[in-house]
């Protein structure tokens, strides 16, 4: 009879999907003591990040007493070797090593210059944007962006005064816009496949909604520095030869070159271009690239956090239980649209990645899509850019987690959330997308 039961068991559960709603309870761990203490004491610096990544990641370990312990070490630490988290990592360290290089050797300092004596400093911030959008589009990837250009961003903030979190925010907003638009983004690939669109349609359909939120950033940024940034009248003195790293960079970027071949040939042409200037020897140049990844060593550990953390929400049933959710509520066209948004955004959140989670959600989102006679090329675009929204947001985000690395820990995830106009007007469009345009289909159907 034991036997009997025994083999019966896990058929039983393999065939019911896990669902519970406090496998999401690591996410409220983290919000209470990261987001909660800094609000409470006003202190944005009170409750390191990282601690609460270790509160809540030790959380996710509580929560399921049936499997054993050294199981669920053996989940979490799957999940922090996950493909993606290692890849992202390696990112990580590459860019803190270019960072570094590029300053000691004084490219960021000469590109600063080069800006400042071509743009006006009013629109140096909106200038930010539309270059993070271009190179976004070109290369597919919001977090390749952000590291070739954050930076430079950092650099004109400490240069002429702006603050920095807005620059920042700004330049996570055009690698979230052409991450969203790209042909080659993981994120449209995935959304299209997953609906059954084509990628030149989906391209269209985003292109409306997300242009309206982009042109207003601009707007924004423009407006908040018009007469704010000081103007010294003096000439800023660059070097040609030592911008000559991040023009590389850009065109190799836009060339659609891998991000990781990109940031590792910044290093050696920095590095090159400092030991022919004079600006350091071999020593200072090998010093350099080891404070650049020093610098970066508490951003890969708390990423390492998170892929564990979501490998226990997964596995406890968490994003099961968000999906069940959600079905049970769309009753509408209109209803199932948003519901799509819905979906995509919880999961993403969970996951931390935009593209796992329509990889994960996509399918349900193509269920729902035939169910109420939504366009593949309409559930694709709400899916990819409702995904790129919450990933934008979220303060564990590795677009804003890699601008606060390379920012030196001198801002936090919360500061640069004030400034990030674009991902906040984008889902605000989104959302007029679903509601108006659905009613004047009808309409016009009718």
């Amino acid at each position: 009879m034991s036997s009997i039961e025994t083999t019966a068991t896990p058929e039983k559960q393999q065939a019911v999907p896990k669902k519970s709603g406090k496998a999401l309870l690591p996410l409220g761990v983290f919000l209470v003591t990261y987001l909660g203490t800094s609000i409470i004491t006003g202190d944005f610096y009170a409750f390191p990040a990282i601690l609460a990544f270790l509160v809540a990641g030790a959380s996710s370990l509580l929560l399921d007493w049936k499997t054993p312990f050294a199981e669920r070490i053996a989940l979490f630490a799957k999940g922090m070797g996950h493909g993606d988290i290692m890849q992202m990592s390696l990112i990580f360290i590459l860019a803190g090593a270019f960072a570094q290089v590029g300053r000691e050797m004084g490219a960021i300092t000469s590109t600063v210059n080069l800006g400042l004596t071509l743009l006006p400093a009013e629109i140096l911030v909106a200038g930010l944007f539309v270059v993070a959008c271009f190179i976004a589009i070109s290369i597919g990837t919001s977090v390749g962006t952000v590291s070739a250009v954050a930076p430079i961003g950092v650099a004109l903030a400490e240069q002429i005064g702006l603050p920095l979190p807005m620059v920042l925010g700004a330049v996570i907003g055009g690698a979230m816009f052409g991450d969203n638009l790209s042909m080659i983004s993981d994120t449209t690939i995935a959304a299209s496949r997953t609906q059954g669109a084509k990628m030149s349609d989906k391209f269209q359909e985003n292109f409306k909604i997300v242009m309206p939120a982009a042109v207003l950033t601009i707007i924004i940024y423009v407006v908040m520095n018009y007469g704010n940034v000081p103007s010294s009248g003096e000439e800023y003195p660059y070097e040609w030869i030592k911008v000559l790293p991040y023009v590389l960079v850009l065109l190799a970027a836009v060339a659609g070159v891998h991000v990781m071949i990109v940031l590792s040939g910044g290093i050696l042409i920095s590095g090159a271009i400092g030991l022919y200037t004079g600006a350091f020897n071999w020593k200072a140049y090998g010093a350099a690239i080891q404070t650049g990844i020093s610098g970066m060593s508490e951003l890969v550990v708390m990423c390492l956090i998170i892929g564990g953390m979501v490998s226990m929400i997964r596995h406890n049933g968490g994003i099961n239980f968000i999906i069940d959710q959600i079905l049970k509520r769309v009753k509408s066209k209109k209803g199932a649209e948003l519901g799509i948004g819905v979906l995509i955004s919880l999961v993403g959140a969970c996951t931390a990645n935009n593209t796992i989670a329509i990889i994960v959600a996509g399918p349900i989102a193509k269920d729902i899509a035939q169910k109420f006679q939504i366009t593949p090329k309409r559930s694709a675009s709400i899916l990819d850019t409702f995904s790129c929204f919450a990933q934008g947001i979220l303060p564990y985000g590795a677009q804003i987690l890699i601008a606060v690395g390379i920012a030196s820990q001198a801002v936090t995830p919360l500061q640069i959330m004030g400034y990030m106009f674009y991902p906040y007007l984008m889902g605000l469009s989104t959302l007029l997308f679903i509601f108006l345009k659905k009613d004047q289909e009808a309409t016009t159907t009718a």
